[in-house]
């Protein structure tokens, strides 16, 4: 069965949502290479209260270690949201040839959004990209968990009676804030 990029990334997304049940914002990653999988990942940020737990290093730590090789020749990293910099350092120091993503990210990406490190001459190593690959599926992800998070983080909120900023504002006619 030839296997294309919608399919991986797939197994990307399955990681992704086993991100999202634990909490953690929703992004996963598997490496392939010769047609299997080779590693997975998905972000640990908050259950391991470390900032470099995203999912790509995971993937790329469990990779190198399965392989006995730092140097991941060879292997495509599939991944649901545009690597951070932080990431794309470690995509190009393990020599990944491709790197195929879900959704871009215009706030922290370095493959096309905010930098593109996957074609500087200045590295010693160059790594090809795919966009967009499930693009939509990936973004509803993101966009549910944080939807999910704020509808919580209101309901919390006037469970415990605590008053919005809105309601800090004075009436017009006594000036005493409303909802006191």
């Amino acid at each position: 069965m030839d296997r294309d990029d919608a399919y991986w990334m797939g197994k990307a997304i399955a990681q992704a949502k086993k991100a999202g049940a634990a909490g953690e914002v929703p992004i996963g990653a598997v490496i392939v290479k010769d047609g299997a999988v080779i590693a997975r990942g998905h972000n640990l940020r908050e259950s391991n209260q470390d900032p470099a737990a995203h999912a790509e290093l995971i993937a790329i730590r469990k990779a190198a270690k399965k392989l006995s090789s730092w140097r991941l020749t060879g292997a495509t990293l599939y991944v649901t949201l545009e690597p951070c910099t932080m990431c794309m350092g470690a995509v190009i120091l393990s020599r990944l040839e491709r790197v195929v993503f879900g959704s871009y990210d215009p706030k922290g990406g370095a493959a096309g959004s905010l930098y593109d490190l996957s074609d500087d001459k200045r590295l010693n190593h160059s790594v090809a990209l795919t966009s967009g690959v499930r693009g939509e599926e990936t973004s509803a992800l993101l966009s549910n968990f944080f939807a999910a998070l704020r509808a919580e983080k209101k309901r919390l909120k006037s469970e415990n009676g605590e008053m919005s900023e809105w309601s800090m504002v004075p009436d017009s006619k006594s000036g005493v804030p409303q909802g006191t």
